[in-house]
């Protein structure tokens, strides 16, 4: 039998798989830091203890391992402040759809409710930011709460949060661990049998369709581009479902939201039928708000952006496979070859704007670092985006291969994501390339995991995106037509800052320099950081447009603004365009 309720803890948690805790130490938190101490480390059949630099990090860092694998993973905080350091991470790992389970110690129970020092209530503080949140007063309760706390997680794909006073962790654990099955959801949601056929119906009286694809559809790829080609329809896709349908997609038209491309816009609006697969895609202003269906494994998704003609609850692969025997082969491809001609145009008339004489710009443009850092990635590196801009450089520059992954704070939007993302890759996928592409802005925020990188000896590289800017807050600023204020901070020496901290750092402020910069970095092994100075202005004007013409006028300002560089986009572009003839758009 366990000797202490945090030994039991411990046990637990091994016996759920669980072979870290990404945390940062604190006296709340002693008897469990001291029972991961003695539990022997992952290596001896126990626990091991990343230590981060803030809490924050390190629910971000359980974030990405939980979805990278698609398991549990497990973080820490001590009382008051260790716990509200926790909240902006696991707020991401809960919209995220990531299983993750904190434990938030508390002050003394024979405290609370008496303004002790460092007195918070996590049970209230965590609701919002999680699916499961309760307060354990007894050793009596243990272990059985804690199961249901990581069954939880585990079937909601959400955060499950156990706030336990350090003093109770320290005492005698009262019930034998024994052992429970903990189960990962594996069942596929059945769609009725009736919705399919209404579904079928649509489709079949729909004489132009478009697919519009989310994350959800992560596993029906091949029933997504089967139900394409037999309605000759264009597939667009969001951000979350970029990495999962868009690479060698014949019928690919883009993404669509603020930082979209292509004709994915287009596509949506201008088809008989728009149907939504697997996304819970926000941004309403870009759906066309009628002719729409919609396919979600999660029957809360439904009609919540979209006014919808038909909903069904279904996991998309199998509703598409109960849906292809019921789909008539339509014969007219002109709305797909008008709309994959309007994608290439689309993409060949700013791809040159952005490419031309890059290696004579100084400070070096941003798309530019992006597009060679593509070349240089392997083909199943994970890639963590800062938000902001590095978000628009990946979704235009980072080439997806069936095998690379993407992560990014893409729900909850929070900066700073990007290198403790990376943190959680490199400990839980050693041997796997992790890149981090940070913002300048988002990196200095959270400085000391730079430490943690190289206490840890991670292999991981970070690319610092250095314009001394908020980049996007500017932009937005402009495109609602304020002057940007207080967005303009000058470039850091991230480089020193690096190379202070122990990473291999390099700084590149000519473009001739970057690709073996970038080279010698990924080929590193260990923590690196490459401080690329980038150009603060750019994609904030285009040439084509003036500062008139986009003041106040915000969404369809932000598209021709954000209608940047793409990368090798526009080589699946021109390449799908090859079999289908050539006449004007209409």
């Amino acid at each position: 039998m366990a000797r202490t309720v945090a030994d039991q803890m411990i046990e637990v948690l091994v016996q759920a798989g669980v072979r870290r805790i990404y945390g940062l130490v604190g006296d709340s938190l002693n008897p469990i830091v001291d029972a991961v101490r003695r539990s022997g480390g992952a290596a001896q059949g126990g626990i091991d203890w990343i230590h981060v630099h803030n809490e924050e990090a390190g629910a971000l860092a359980a974030a990405a391992e939980a979805q990278l694998t698609g398991t549990l993973a497990v973080c820490a905080g001590s009382c008051g402040p260790g716990n509200t350091h926790l909240i902006q991470g696991l707020y991401d790992a809960h919209r995220s759809g990531a299983p993750v389970l904190a434990i938030a110690s508390h002050i003394p129970s024979t405290q609370i409710g008496t303004t002790y020092f460092q007195e918070t209530h996590p049970e209230r503080l965590f609701l919002e930011a999680s699916s499961w949140c309760e307060l354990i007063s007894r050793p009596q309760q243990l272990p059985r709460l804690q199961r249901i706390a990581i069954q939880t997680a585990l079937a909601d794909r959400g955060v499950a949060v156990m706030v336990i006073p350090g003093d109770i962790t320290a005492e005698a654990a009262a019930h034998p661990t024994g052992a429970g099955d903990l189960v990962a959801p594996s069942s596929v949601v059945v769609p009725a049998r009736d919705r399919v056929v209404a579904l079928a119906e649509h489709v079949n009286r729909a004489g132009r369709v478009t697919l519009f694809v989310g994350a959800g559809a992560r596993d029906a790829r091949d029933e997504v581009l089967a139900l394409a080609e037999k309605v000759k329809a264009p597939v667009g896709h969001s951000l979350g479902g970029k990495e999962w349908i868009q690479y060698d997609n014949p019928y690919d038209v883009g993404m669509s939201g603020l930082l979209g491309y292509g004709a994915c816009y287009e596509a949506s609006h201008e088809a008989d039928l728009l149907v939504l697969l697997g996304t819970d895609f926000p941004y309403d202003a870009f759906l066309p708000q009628a002719r729409t269906v919609q396919v979600d494994a999660d029957g809360r998704h439904l009609g919540r952006r979209t006014v919808l003609d038909l909903g069904v609850e279904g996991d998309v692969g199998e509703t598409l496979r109960m849906l292809l025997p019921l789909v008539a082969e339509k014969t007219d491809r002109a709305f797909l070859d008008e709309m994959l001609r309007h994608h290439a145009d689309a993409l060949e008339h700013v791809v040159e704007a952005y490419t031309s004489k890059v290696s004579e710009h100084t400070p070096i443009h941003p798309e530019y670092v992006a597009d060679v850092l593509d070349d240089e990635l392997a083909d199943d590196a994970v890639v963590t985006v800062d938000t902001g801009m590095c978000n628009v450089w990946a979704a235009r520059y980072i080439t997806p291969t069936g095998r690379r992954r993407i992560l990014g704070s893409f729900r909850h939007g929070t900066m700073a994501n990007a290198l403790p993302h990376a943190i959680g890759a490199a400990v839980s996928h050693p041997g796997r390339q992790v890149v981090s592409m940070s913002g300048d802005g988002g990196l200095t925020m959270l400085l000391g995991e730079l430490l943690t990188a190289a206490e840890h000896d991670l292999d991981l590289t970070v690319v610092a995106f250095n314009n001394g800017a908020l980049g996007m807050i500017r932009l937005e600023m402009m495109v609602a037509g304020f002057p940007s204020f207080q967005t303009d901070h000058g470039p850091a020496d991230l480089g020193a800052i690096a190379a202070g901290a122990g990473l291999h750092a390099v700084t590149v402020e000519h473009a001739t320099e970057l690709r073996g910069a970038l080279r010698a970095a990924l080929d590193h092994r260990g923590p690196s950081l490459v401080d690329v100075r980038t150009d603060p202005d750019a994609l904030s004007i285009p040439p084509h447009i003036t500062a008139e013409q986009v003041r106040g006028f915000a969404l369809a300002g932000m598209r021709t603004v954000l209608a940047g560089g793409v990368g090798k986009m526009v080589t699946l572009a021109r390449a799908n365009l090859r079999s289908i003839p050539r006449h004007p758009l209409r």
